[in-house]
């Protein structure tokens, strides 16, 4: 008997909390939904989406609105909306059991921007996919013009480099392995601010201090593209600084263990 009325006693109190939890979550459903908390993340001082900013594309995009109860946000085609954005490398939207909600967004870092043949602009982020430019951000990195037939719409770079058929019509993967070393090498980072694609697939680089030509040439693997830089690094310690920068008129590093300069005409 005594277990009987244990059974029915715990029966009642499970109900008693299945009914409350209905009731508290009803309650919440028709509270109004306030802003989120938005959390972004990111690399460097290069933010390209600002609290602000997501806020008023949700709100554009109908999915923030006033009068807005709880019950009518999707947290899910939220998320997938601010993921879809370019500048955007992940996203997290959750809710908190008293209502509150939040957006925690993670951003790509941009290493690149590139300006290519087509007169498109656009970026390309630390792990090789290309983003698009904002007008209220930009970033103070690498610019890459020339003859550069990618586009904003491009296959990523890891792509490139696992397709044999990309790697001899594509650039970007050159183009991923030069901003990629430069961004995170503090001496290049501070002396180059330009690179240009020759039609003959040369690339040059435009130094912040000096007048001189860098002929780098390809750059179809890491390993040539830090040997390439190790020589310049070389020449910058050892030549320039007993020479001065205003000795020579071009430096190619295209050629294997040396480097080939050509001086000033003294007349000039």
């Amino acid at each position: 008997m005594k277990n009987w009325i244990k059974i029915v006693l715990w029966s009642l109190f499970g109900i008693s909390i299945i009914a409350l939890s209905i009731k508290i979550k009803s309650d919440l459903d028709t509270h109004l939904l306030l802003e989120p908390k938005v959390i972004i993340h990111m690399n460097d001082e290069n933010a390209f989406i600002t609290e602000h900013e997501l806020l008023e594309r949700l709100k554009l995009k109908g999915f923030l609105f006033k009068g807005q109860t709880r019950e009518e946000l999707d947290p899910e085609s939220v998320e997938q909306f601010i993921g879809s954005i370019s500048q955007v490398k992940s996203v997290d939207v959750f809710q908190e059991i008293n209502g509150e909600w939040q957006v925690d967004v993670r951003v790509r870092k941009p290493i690149a921007r590139i300006f290519n043949k087509s007169g498109e602009t656009f970026y390309l982020d630390s792990e090789g996919n290309t983003m698009s430019t904002t007008p209220s951000h930009t970033a103070r990195i690498l610019v890459f013009t020339g003859e550069i037939d990618d586009k904003i719409n491009s296959v990523s770079v890891s792509e490139i480099i696992n397709n044999d058929s990309l790697i001899s019509i594509r650039k970007l993967d050159d183009i991923y392995r030069i901003s990629d070393y430069v961004c995170n090498d503090p001496l290049f980072h501070s002396m180059v601010g330009q690179i240009h694609l020759e039609t003959n697939g040369d690339f040059i680089l435009v130094p912040l201090v000096g007048d001189q030509k860098i002929i780098f040439g390809a750059a179809h693997s890491i390993q040539e593209v830090e040997s390439k830089f190790d020589k310049l690094r070389i020449f910058y310690t050892e030549a320039i600084a007993y020479e001065g920068w205003t000795k020579y008129a071009e430096i190619s590093l295209k050629y294997e263990d040396q480097i080939v300069c050509k001086k000033k005409n003294i007349n000039e």
